[in-house]
């Protein structure tokens, strides 16, 4: 469970990106923040794996306050998906997903091993581990940052827009996909998104 509680943003020239925010996000479910562009989603989401830190309030996961935890560890704990997928271009499809069991000392061969599985898991042929990003589709990145999100086996989920660039047939894919894999997983997802059909889809 995450809880922020009275939880409020302010930038250093003075703008408020979130005032006095309280919400509890129950374990287990997908949980939509959804609004225009500018409104708050994309700072909360980051405030819970502490790349924002809140100006005000506090947010705790299973009652542990998230500032009292190492930043480095607390990010690695937590699957972060973005728009545009953010895979390394320079790494291999297997490589990128593997990136923070590696990390976390997980042997190579073994992180690899589980980079495999987790394709499969997301609806991508283990054939493209050792390709690189740019020769895949956009879709086909997007499957590799959800795998990459997993990789490391986190409770919780952070989902940033991860299907506003792709065409809708695929996005359609993708929002399927999700689904699918949280009915087997079911881990804990903030998912963001403006779309208000996709939030209705896609959360609890």
């Amino acid at each position: 469970m995450i809880e922020f509680r009275s939880v409020s943003k302010e930038y250093p020239d003075g703008t408020a990106a979130v005032d006095d925010f309280s919400l509890v996000v129950p374990a287990h479910k997908t949980t939509v923040l959804v609004g225009s562009s500018g409104c708050g989603k994309t700072t909360l989401l980051r405030m819970v794996n502490r790349m924002v830190d809140p100006t005000a309030g506090s947010i705790e996961i299973d009652g542990e306050d998230i500032l009292s935890r190492n930043a480095v560890q607390l990010r690695r704990s937590i699957g972060y998906v973005m728009q545009n997928s953010g895979l390394l271009p320079h790494i291999t499809v297997a490589d990128n997903i593997a990136t923070v069991p590696v990390l976390q000392g997980t042997p190579r061969r073994a992180a690899r091993e589980r980079a495999l599985e987790l394709m499969n898991t997301v609806g991508l042929d283990p054939a493209f581990a050792d390709r690189y990003p740019a020769q895949l589709s956009g879709g086909q990145q997007q499957r590799v940052g959800v795998a990459r999100g997993l990789a490391a086996d986190p409770n919780i989920l952070l989902m940033d827009e991860p299907f506003g660039a792709v065409d809708p047939i695929v996005r359609a894919e993708l929002q399927n996909e999700l689904i699918r894999l949280q009915e087997g997983l079911g881990k804990t997802i903030i998912f963001v998104t403006h779309d208000v059909d996709e939030a209705f889809l896609l959360g609890d």
